[in-house]
């Protein structure tokens, strides 16, 4: 029988729907139903308060690490060293003021400061909880909080704690943090490359680019969902989903479950509505983010301009079921999904595809973008979907048309992807490899 252990999961959030916070909580399920035991440090936090452990300057929004941010990332810079006189022991060094890749001094200070804090919180958490290993969940992998990753670096190079580096998204992978000032924290943090971390990534692409960039192995774990237990099928609270979306009783569902950021495309999703002549509305799932809201904007101007019936309903779909202040009930995804007649999924940039994997667990037709990630590691292992290129060609069009007016046609096709899903993303694989990845942070052989 396998040894229970105490495993803390560590990360800037566990709250809402993002995909590090579902797969984290897919993490737990599985490993909990191995006899393992959870708890939790972040920033926002929705998991149970007695096995958690929160501290605000861990989440990547708090304004202290916002701060840090505007001025490493986005061109700040020049404003903060507009009131800065030079020392008299710095006055004859060569600073470019006007670079960005240029760190004020006062920046570096403040995020030396937040690693202290962050890292001595790191250990009344290990403490409190009597931890045996940590789980790092993208914590050491994008830097949107460059203090809690200097200081779970430190705080595992002091312990030699065993770790599982859960990688989701890479600072390489994204635009936005090419050029910064902090290069000598990504290259220590961002991952670090310690004897008793176990790298974990979503994709094959990930793993040949770790592999060469720092030169450490990674185990591949995509993600998952629990196929072995089949989507209920709607209740009576759901039955009011349509009347709530104001959609007509001729029109189609045709559901874009992500955030309104650039990379998922959803002007593709609009066009292929506009285009496809049929009575549909589109429905987007969830809020902007952490990206600001000027794509938000032109998705609504574009709409606007093409005459496509869009809602934008992160009001009343959530993680939960609930009500809104103004008494609306919330939905959760999960009611949404099977009354989606399409599922639209355009995105240009994923880690893997959360949104993929819940249009197949719901057995939904799907028009997918044909991303890196679903070329390289979900294509070929035979999934039946809409695909195409970066634009909607007329191939698309008449693909999609001829599942909506018809989709009796393509039932086994539906089925077809979910046992492949079962075979490959199930819950029963992700067991083997967590397995796999205890047995090595203990030195124990099964």
């Amino acid at each position: 029988m396998a040894t229970s252990r105490r495993i803390g999961f560590v990360s800037t959030r566990f709250s809402g729907t993002d995909g590090v916070s579902l797969e984290t909580q897919k993490w737990a399920d599985v490993l909990e139903r191995m006899g393992n035991q959870c708890f939790y440090f972040c920033g926002e936090c929705d998991r149970p308060p007695e096995i958690s452990h929160v501290v605000p300057e861990a989440f990547y929004r708090h304004p202290r690490i916002d701060a840090i941010n505007q001025v490493v990332f986005t061109g700040e810079w020049g404003k903060i060293h507009e009131a800065v006189e030079p020392s008299d022991a710095a006055s004859n060094l060569h600073q470019d003021f006007f670079s960005i890749f240029i760190r004020p001094r006062q920046i570096t200070e403040e995020i030396q400061e937040l690693r202290i804090l962050l890292k001595e919180q790191l250990y009344i958490f290990a403490q409190r909880f009597s931890l045996e290993a940590l789980i790092v969940e993208n914590a050491l992998t994008i830097p949107v909080n460059i203090p809690l990753g200097l200081a779970l670096s430190e705080f595992i190079a002091e312990t030699g704690i065993p770790v599982i580096a859960h990688h989701h998204d890479f600072h390489w992978e994204r635009q936005r943090f090419m050029n910064n000032s902090v290069k000598d924290y990504l290259g220590a943090a961002f991952p670090p490359d310690l004897p008793s971390i176990h790298h974990v990534v979503i994709n094959s692409i990930q793993a040949r680019t770790l592999a060469s960039r720092i030169g450490v192995s990674a185990m591949l774990i995509p993600n998952v969902m629990n196929f072995d237990a089949p989507a209920p099928d709607p209740d009576g609270y759901a039955s009011s989903v349509r009347q709530d979306l104001e959609l007509l009783p001729d029109q189609f569902l045709i559901l874009q479950p992500t955030r309104i950021i650039q990379r998922k495309g959803i002007e593709n999703s609009i066009e292929l509505v506009r285009r496809l002549d049929l009575p549909a509305k589109l429905v987007i799932s969830h809020a902007s983010g952490d990206e600001g809201t000027d794509y938000e904007k032109r998705i609504r101007e574009y709409a606007d301009l093409l005459d496509v019936s869009v809602d934008f309903e992160s009001k009343i779909v959530g993680h939960s079921r609930g009500i809104t202040k103004d008494g609306q009930k919330i939905y959760s995804l999960a009611d949404i999904y099977p009354l989606a007649d399409l599922v639209t999924y355009p995105s240009a940039v994923e880690g893997f595809g959360n949104a993929f994997l819940e249009a197949v667990y719901y057995k939904r037709p799907l028009v997918v973008n044909n991303y890196s990630i679903f070329e390289a590691d979900i294509k070929p292992k035979g999934f039946q979907v809409v695909e195409f290129d970066g634009f909607i060609s007329e191939k698309t069009l008449k693909s999609t048309r001829e599942i909506l007016v018809h989709p009796e046609r393509y039932l086994d096709q539906w089925e077809h992807n979910y046992h492949l899903a079962r075979r490959y993303y199930s819950y029963a694989m992700l067991e083997h490899h967590l397995e796999l990845l205890l047995d090595e942070c203990f030195g124990e052989e099964r």
